[in-house]
């Protein structure tokens, strides 16, 4: 199991291996997480994204998903893109959820990444509650073999979000 650490800050300067992107279906950028990666990795994540749906993801990425592109400007390598249920679109499924942080481990393990961040996947826009998105990401990364990831942070944007993470972490 990977050691697992929550903190606060901004995952665009998190010097892991890889990110993950809480991304759109589209992989075309977006507000929130998705659009600070965008901005912070330049035009070329964009053109990576568009390759990809102009060819192995032509329907977008699937909900629970993830693929990866370089990390262009990012201080990561790659970035993994996930795409999270969204609770306003009736997406209420708890192993959807879990999905994106297992599926993005895989992708990080295939990658050769040993150190990961990820995102309060779907915690923000999508409407799911941030207690149980830290249960179940930190279920999810605790259950789940990823050969040769080594460290996963929690990387949180507020103290609310870093505070239902740690409670989470301590149960």
């Amino acid at each position: 199991m990977p050691t697992i650490t929550c903190l606060l800050g901004d995952i665009t300067e998190q010097p892991t291996d890889a990110i993950v992107n809480a991304a759109n279906s589209s992989l075309l950028g977006g507000g929130g997480v998705d659009g600070a990666i965008h901005r912070a990795a330049g035009p070329e994540l964009l053109a990576a994204c568009r390759a990809l749906r102009a060819t192995t993801l032509r329907d977008g990425l699937p909900v629970g998903d993830a693929v990866a592109t370089p990390g262009f400007a990012l201080p990561a390598r790659w970035v993994i893109h996930t795409v999270g249920p969204n609770r306003h679109a009736g997406e209420t499924d708890p192993t959807l959820l879990a999905s994106c942080f297992t599926r993005s481990l895989d992708v990080a393990a295939e990658q050769g990444a040993r150190t990961v961040s990820f995102p309060a996947i779907s915690a923000g826009i999508y409407g799911w509650d941030a207690r149980d998105v830290a249960r179940i990401a930190l279920e999810a990364v605790r259950s789940h073999p990823a050969p040769g990831v080594e460290e996963v942070r929690f990387v949180l944007f507020s103290s609310a979000l870093l505070d239902a993470f740690e409670r989470a972490a301590a149960s």
